[in-house]
């Protein structure tokens, strides 16, 4: 009691009041913004509360909060103890369990008597729905049923709700015993709250329409500013004249004083009490509720408290494919500091903006990763087949390039946007049918979830979110559906990721990315606690997902490997590069049941982005990337794909790279060079099951060297190539190719080879494509041919290899059958007109030739005198 023997009134309601005078929108507020207590009801259920009596020592404390207003933040500095949000243990210090117990009863009878207010006030906002309604029909309507359905949205249930919850409350409370329960008439009440949700999303709409209507029609008008609201039973006013706009209010307000009194209910109730927890439940669900609210009027709220009372924040979140029932679907998965949220965007109704619908949710505390064994028994993950992933590649490209024609036509902008709709179509598609890489994660209660990524880096970067978030004393818990509905709700705002990863969401002005090379040099590595076997892989983007491209060497027992290797690596349309540090396991216990390799442990990892102003210069660029207290130095340099297509032949007829094939066959006496048959023939030896084996990059100094040794015909070649690492050796062979004074198919071939694999007929394009083979020169037709059944044969090791005959084609298509440097120029305005308009082609016309039967040289030969020779 104040000084004085005066009740202290609650200055928050007349400050909430003038809050919403002053402004447009609401100010709602977290109940741990301010303290309430018992001594703040007037005993009578009043409405009308006056302010602070004069030597009044207390005020109510309210927190500094981005929505707070400056007078209420100016006033809060004279404040008392905060309250926390989480409900003490047991009552209140000092507080007797019969004062307790007698002071629940004062509660209770105050917000019963405000509750009857309440739904008068209600009762008063939904008499005039109904004639308004039957007006609706006639010729001369006050309001469209559209209007009203607006302006009254929800009304009707809110009323429903809280006159139910008032006659099942009203007995207990007349009928006072101490030990009676109404928990869980409360924990209903706010399992409800998704009613309010909806209403005040509408709330600003209702506004804005009752306003409009009354500016329009002088009899609404009339209505709305004078609704008669019926007094409490023993009050002298019979009724009060009220605007509708303060009713519309009322449902708003009624959820904070709702929960502010959860608040001091479980003040004054005993721990043991059978109604504790069920308030503390009801009081969790309604703070989550209010700061879902706040959320929307302010986003730089937090979403939502915890269980145990703390701020559930937004860790991470990313789009995500999941393996549901046998086949794929993107998900938006969000990771809070307490619970991982698997979420589906959609759009609503009208195409209005989108929301997100939950799939499911796993609290931190109850979330575990599967063992070896357990990933052993959980079904094993197939591949989308590569020809497929390949075909959504050429569409993609083609589609790029008639888009960028349709723009430089200067095309009608429907047009543009057909093709980009078919773009974003088949980006999505490779984009939910690429990544190979499982992630698994267990729920305790048994069920398991299966992700499908495109790189290790993602996911070990999920992996330690988690990880690092479950080191806290985590909780395990259950949402109730309107806890879901916020939690769920608040994604949208909260969210870091907003558009689907794919090349068509990007703008016009955005970097399209490099096309060419890109030679890197990962020199060293310092910052290792204790001695380990070490390497370095390379990943780089590709149409909108990682690739893993080079491998250092494992560098045995150190704590600074140090390894200066050069990597050549073919980027397409690539904005980063991911450095990824691990240490080798040679345990072959723990292998991957998903992919059959043995798991070795991350280090660290980093990841850069790829200026073309930086690495697009004739000089190294060196770099330090830190990765979890490691640190890279590497070295890298850019080379543009039409640079790339320059091919200058040696001036020295003596070596073989950059010699004519004829002349080199013919030095040696042989059908094949040499070096074509050495480097086969060590790939099968010793290579042929590696892993990305001619995908992963060797080491560029290792394939100087190889080179090098082969120019000069050196005796040792079969010593060096028996002690040279395989990547290496793959390496000077696709070299070998590449620097061939023109294609190994001629540049004379190349347009009718282009031609050719655009037929659709399967007979004609049989034809031409037997016919294009058999108008190579002879040592060209030889060497292919032998080139091809190797490719064959290591595509037939695939399921330990990983490489099939269309990743084998992507390697070597544009090696093989290239446009010539004259041409290209001719036709091709930009180096992603360049990858898209040939580069595809180009691995189709290998994969033809590598999914065709057996090719004999001979057969091939014979059948020459039946066909013209001119191409």
């Amino acid at each position: 009691m104040a000084a004085g023997g005066r009740r202290r009134r609650p200055l928050r309601y007349q400050s909430l009041a003038a809050l919403v005078e002053d402004s447009q929108w609401p100010f709602l507020f977290l109940v741990s913004d301010f303290s309430y207590g018992a001594d703040d009801y007037d005993g009578e259920g009043n409405e009308e509360q006056k302010g602070p009596p004069e030597g009044s020592e207390t005020m109510p404390y309210i927190d500094e909060s981005p929505t707070m207003s400056p007078q209420l933040s100016a006033r809060s500095q004279s404040s008392g103890d905060r309250i926390s949000p989480t409900p003490p243990e047991g009552l209140a210090p000092g507080v007797e369990a019969g004062k307790g117990l007698e002071m629940r009863k004062l509660v209770l009878s105050g917000f019963l008597a405000s509750e009857e207010i309440y739904i008068n006030q209600l009762e008063a906002l939904l008499l005039p729905m109904k004639p308004l309604k039957a007006t609706a029909t006639t010729s001369q309507p006050v309001l469209t049923i559209q209007q009203i359905e607006t302006i009254f949205y929800k009304i009707q249930d809110i009323y429903e709700i809280h006159k139910e919850f008032y006659d099942n409350l009203c007995p207990k409370v007349q009928q006072w015993d101490s030990q009676v329960t109404m928990g869980h008439l409360f924990q209903k009440l706010a399992s409800q709250l998704g009613v309010y949700k909806a209403f005040v999303d509408n709330y600003k709409v209702a506004l804005e329409t009752a306003e409009k209507c009354s500016q329009s029609n002088n009899q609404f008008q009339k209505i709305s500013e004078e609704l008669k609201v019926k007094g409490p039973k023993d009050s002298k006013d019979s009724h009060t004249s009220v605007t509708m706009e303060a009713l519309l209010y009322k449902p708003i307000d009624r959820v904070t004083r709702s929960t502010l009194v959860l608040h001091d209910l479980l003040k004054h109730t005993p721990v043991d009490h059978p109604d504790y927890p069920l308030l503390q439940d009801a009081l969790r669900i309604s703070q989550n509720f209010l700061s879902s609210i706040n959320e929307d009027i302010d986003p730089r709220r937090t979403a939502v408290t915890t269980p145990k009372g703390e701020t559930r924040q937004l860790v991470k979140d990313g789009f995500l494919v999941e393996v549901s029932e046998s086949s794929r679907k993107l998900r938006h998965v969000f990771l809070f500091t307490d619970v991982l949220l698997c979420a589906k965007l959609k759009k609503t109704s009208a195409g209005k903006h989108q929301q997100y619908d939950c799939k499911w949710y796993i609290p931190l505390a109850d979330l575990v990763f599967p063992s070896p064994e357990e990933s052993e028994a959980s079904p094993q993950v197939h591949p989308f087949p590569d020809h497929e992933l390949e075909d959504m590649k050429m569409k993609i490209s083609a589609l790029k390039s008639e888009i960028q024609k349709e723009k430089a036509n200067k095309g009608q902008s429907r047009a543009i946007e057909r093709l980009k709709k078919k773009m974003f179509e088949n980006e999505f598609l490779l984009l939910l049918n690429s990544p190979t890489i499982p992630f698994r994660i267990h729920n305790r209660n048994g069920k398991s979830y299966l992700f499908l990524l495109s790189s290790d880096y993602e996911r070990s970067e999920w992996r330690e979110a988690i990880q690092k978030l479950q080191k806290k004393d985590l909780q395990a818990f259950v949402l109730s559906s309107v806890e879901l509905q916020v939690l769920t709700g608040s994604c949208f705002k909260l969210r870091t990721v907003h558009n689907i990863p794919v090349t068509s969401n990007k703008d016009d002005d955005e970097s399209p990315g490099l096309y060419g090379f890109l030679h890197v040099i990962v020199h060293s590595a310092k910052g290792f606690k204790q001695s380990a076997n070490l390497y370095c892989t390379l990943e780089v983007d590709s149409f909108g997902y990682f690739v893993s491209k080079a491998k250092t060497r494992v560098f045995r027992d150190t704590t600074e490997p140090k390894w200066d290797e050069e990597f050549e690596i073919e980027l397409e349309g690539s904005q980063s590069l991911r450095i990824l540090c691990y240490e080798k396991c040679y345990d072959k216990t723990k292998v991957n049941k998903d992919n059959n390799e043995i798991v070795d442990k991350i280090m660290g990892k980093g990841q850069i982005q790829l200026d073309p102003q930086t690495v697009e210069t004739k000089n190294w660029h060196t770099d330090v990337i830190e990765m979890n207290g490691i640190k890279v130095e590497f070295s890298m340099k850019f080379t543009s794909r039409d640079m790339s297509l320059k091919r200058t032949p040696s001036k020295k007829q003596t070596g073989v790279f950059g010699v004519k094939i004829s002349v080199v066959t013919k030095r040696e006496r042989s059908k094949v060079p040499y070096i074509v048959r050495q480097c086969v023939e060590e790939v099968e030896k010793r290579g042929i099951e590696e892993v990305g084996i001619y995908r992963i990059s060797g080491v560029a100094t290792d394939i100087q060297a190889l080179k090098a040794v082969f120019d000069a015909n050196n005796k040792d070649i079969l010593l060096m190539l028996s002690d040279m690492d395989i990547n290496a050796i793959a390496g000077t062979l696709k070299l070998y190719f590449r620097e061939l004074p023109e294609p190994l198919l001629t540049d004379r071939l190349y347009p009718a080879f282009m031609e050719g694999i655009a037929l659709s007929d399967p007979a004609a394009k049989e034809n031409c494509m037997m016919h294009l083979l058999r108008s190579l020169p002879d040592p060209n037709l030889i060497t292919f041919l032998f080139l091809l059944e190797h490719l064959k044969r290591v595509a037939e090791k695939e399921p330990i290899n990983k490489m099939s005959l269309h990743n084998l084609a992507t390697v070597f298509g544009p090696t093989l059958l290239r446009p010539s440097e004259v041409e290209s120029k001719a036709h091709l305005t930009s180096a992603a007109d360049i990858w898209s308009h040939d580069v595809m082609a180009q691995v189709q016309v290998l994969l033809y030739y590598l999914q065709h039967p057996p090719i004999s040289f001979a057969e091939l030969k014979r059948n020459t005198l039946y066909f013209s020779t001119d191409v």
